[in-house]
């Protein structure tokens, strides 16, 4: 039985603590999410526009448990974006944040719920959706791309069981929310928490605020999680001088922590008595598809560690061939229950099966040293995480040739390099990209240049840029 399915086995507990200071039970929470829901059909395709508050978590429990498919959006959505999800997907029914109101587009409010309306629109469940489909999430980038993963019922139930027990979670933890729960990574921690009976403490703010601090300091949390932008973050806030004593580990995932970063953390981490676990994974994935031993933080400083409970990894060459010898580079292949159905590209897709059949071609190059950790080393296709966001290069070089900048971009981790012949340009370009993608304006930076790179086919020659 999936664990939002069994609420009343935590009856008592503590399942919520919100900003207010608010403590929600288990018995609560099944109530709220099951009237939160009511007015729905069942195997309706639904959007959730997603906010780290006690609405947010009851819709979601409460539309897995109605066996509709929600579609988790981020609260800071741009609005057209926003509009060409719904003329791919046709949700039946959307819930919003009072405060947004810019997102209903004249649909009728037919229930009002604490913070959120609940918006019917013009669809009618006119199409057709697989029996086993569970949830539809964005790749974790903000370019609008109406690609989303689709994800099964037995995906979301065996890596949260994993994910729980790698971290040893237990139903005295107390996870503080640091992302948004429509991104894979944030989703995983309520998840893996939930399922264990431990309580999840909602918080909207950012480890820059003194809220956050005031909020887990008062409620004791015992952990949080973070892509390596927060990492960064918590290094200028001095977190080695913090008395935190509450907390038990920390983890990270979202893209890779520079290898200085997770020495320094490691080592950090273990003078506090904190266990420190970094964690690899993609939205294909469900979520998590490794971890790094918190013993081996130190030791193995730079490693994503070895698969989760119930996965493998293996490596591959150009020609398929699987890499059996340490210290080569190939494709990383992950094989597991928790690799997803695919993707859907509109609502048509919905009624697909699983066409990944447990196998997931990661993307992403690495090595295997000789006591079995893995190392990411670089990515076979152009995409690159920013601020733990998956951004697509084409789609960004889509949307400026959309706005008429002739443009190309590469870049590393956490900074998008934008190259364009469009004289004076750069302030207007990095003010677009940040508003289409509600990343902040340090993430890119914009070279003028003379002309686009290109070989004698005309194929474009990113190398020359670098």
């Amino acid at each position: 039985m999936s664990y939002y399915d069994n609420l009343t086995e935590f009856s008592d507990r503590v399942a919520l603590i919100t900003e207010k200071r608010e403590k929600i039970t288990y018995a609560q929470l099944e109530k709220e999410a099951d009237e939160i829901v009511d007015v729905l059909n069942p195997r309706s395709v639904v959007f959730l526009v997603c906010k780290n508050c006690k609405e947010s978590i009851y819709i979601y429990i409460g539309l897995l448990r109605k066996k509709v498919v929600p579609v988790l959006i981020n609260n800071n959505i741009n609005t057209e974006l926003f509009k060409n999800l719904i003329i791919s997907y046709n949700p039946s029914y959307i819930y919003i944040p009072e405060e947004n109101q810019e997102l209903r587009f004249n649909f009728e409010v037919i229930k009002t719920y604490g913070g959120y309306n609940v918006v019917k629109t013009i669809y009618n469940d006119e199409y057709e959706i697989n029996d086993k489909l569970a949830l539809l999430l964005t790749t974790s980038g903000s370019t609008g791309s109406p690609k989303l993963v689709r994800q099964s019922y037995r995906n979301i139930d065996s890596n949260a069981e994993a994910i729980a027990d790698y971290l040893q979670i237990s139903a005295d933890d107390k996870a503080i929310t640091t992302m948004t729960m429509s991104y894979t990574y944030g989703l995983s921690i309520i998840n893996s928490h939930l399922l264990r009976g431990a309580c999840l403490i909602l918080n909207e703010h950012t480890l820059m605020e003194k809220q956050f601090w005031a909020l887990l300091k008062e409620e004791e949390a015992t952990t949080f999680g973070g892509v390596p932008y927060v990492y960064e973050m918590l290094k200028k806030l001095r977190f080695s001088r913090m008395d935190l004593p509450s907390l038990k580990y920390i983890t990270q995932a979202g893209g890779k922590l520079s290898p200085d970063l997770a020495e320094e953390f490691s080592r950090v981490c273990m003078e506090k008595g904190i266990k420190l676990i970094i964690m690899y994974g993609q939205t294909e994935a469900t979520a998590r598809m490794s971890y790094l031993p918190w013993e081996h933080a130190l030791s193995k400083a730079g490693s994503m560690g070895i698969a989760i409970p119930g996965g493998e990894f293996y490596l591959i060459d150009s020609d398929n061939n699987v890499i059996n010898e340490d210290e080569m580079v190939g494709e990383l292949i992950y094989k597991g229950d928790n690799v997803t159905f695919g993707y859907a590209e509109d609502f048509g897709d919905l009624i697909k099966g699983d066409e990944n059949h447990g196998i997931l071609h990661t993307g992403d190059m690495a090595k295997r040293d000789k006591d079995g950790f893995y190392y990411i080393v670089g990515r076979k296709k152009r995409f690159l995480k920013i601020f733990g966001n998956r951004i697509n290069l084409d789609e960004v070089e889509a949307m400026l040739r959309n706005k008429d900048y002739e443009c190309i971009c590469t870049g590393v981790d956490d900074k998008l390099h934008i190259y364009t012949t469009n004289e004076n340009t750069e302030s207007d370009i990095i003010q677009f990209i940040s508003s289409q993608t509600k990343l902040n304006s340090t993430a890119f930076k914009v070279t003028y240049i003379e002309e686009i790179p290109r070989n004698d086919s005309g194929k474009i020659l990113y190398s020359a840029l670098n």
